[in-house]
């Protein structure tokens, strides 16, 4: 059984049987549009950067927004298919529940192993990424207290990716896209939710050349709140846009 298989039953046993482990639990449906640039620059074989920048809305696809990033790390190339990377993401989370008329910023250094396989019309990624997250606390609805509440967090993707049609992955091509991520949290202030959050994934790239494409398609968003009987199921249209690029000096 492949590895995406396996996390593919893991989704639906946590659909199926995380909400039971709550008494009185409430689930609220949203839906988001989910925006994002990412770039890896490659610049000797063993030094890159990496930079990813993110928008999401709030509900109704257009409604509001929700959530702000922007991540950058630094790049360590064991192998050309192999990576290690260390970095800092600020996180601003637009007025929410507990914080109605204030953002809540987020503080989050983090360190992902990523590592990339697959044949002439099938690709793989997988990577995992630990993030230390510092959320600033809440004092009510317009204010922000002193200090900041803080965990663990640790994320495994799989991504699976098809070639479609005779031009497997050259500018003008397509090719199907299947991923899944889950979030784990870990630390002394998680008492409920453990397991915070799984992101399924089925769409398509478009290759606007061998190292840019475009990514859309649907993805479901399961996640338990701090509370532990609280979920939201998101409903999400996402939209990416990946740009590698490689400025070593080529071989002559």
């Amino acid at each position: 059984m492949s590895r995406f298989t396996l996390l593919l039953l893991l989704h639906a046993f946590l659909l199926v049987q995380l909400p039971g482990l709550a008494q009185d639990k409430t689930t609220t449906t949203y839906e988001q549009t989910w925006l994002a640039y990412f770039n890896q620059t490659r610049f000797s074989n063993n030094w890159g950067l990496w930079a990813d920048f993110h928008l999401r809305t709030k509900d109704d696809f257009v409604e509001g927004l929700s959530t702000g990033i922007i991540r950058l790390g630094l790049t360590y190339y064991v192998q050309d298919q192999v990576k290690a990377t260390f970095g800092y993401a600020y996180v601003n989370h637009f007025p929410a529940d507990n914080h109605k008329n204030i953002s809540q910023p987020e503080h989050r250094p983090w360190q992902q192993l990523q590592w990339h396989g697959g044949s002439k019309r099938l690709k793989t990624m997988q990577y995992l990424r630990l993030e230390e997250r510092f959320r600033r606390k809440i004092l009510n609805d317009d204010e922000l207290a002193e200090g900041y509440n803080f965990n663990f967090r640790i994320r495994y993707n799989y991504m699976i990716q098809g070639a479609i049609g005779n031009r497997p992955f050259k500018k003008g091509s397509f090719s199907w896209v299947l991923n899944d991520e889950l979030h784990i949290n870990f630390g002394d202030q998680i008492v409920y939710n453990y397991f915070d959050q799984n992101r399924l994934f089925a769409g398509f790239h478009y290759f606007v050349t061998e190292q840019a494409y475009l990514q859309f398609g649907y993805m479901n968003v399961f996640q338990q709140t701090a509370e532990g009987n609280k979920y939201r199921n998101i409903h999400a249209l996402r939209l990416f846009f990946f740009h590698n690029l490689d400025l070593r000096k080529k071989k002559r």
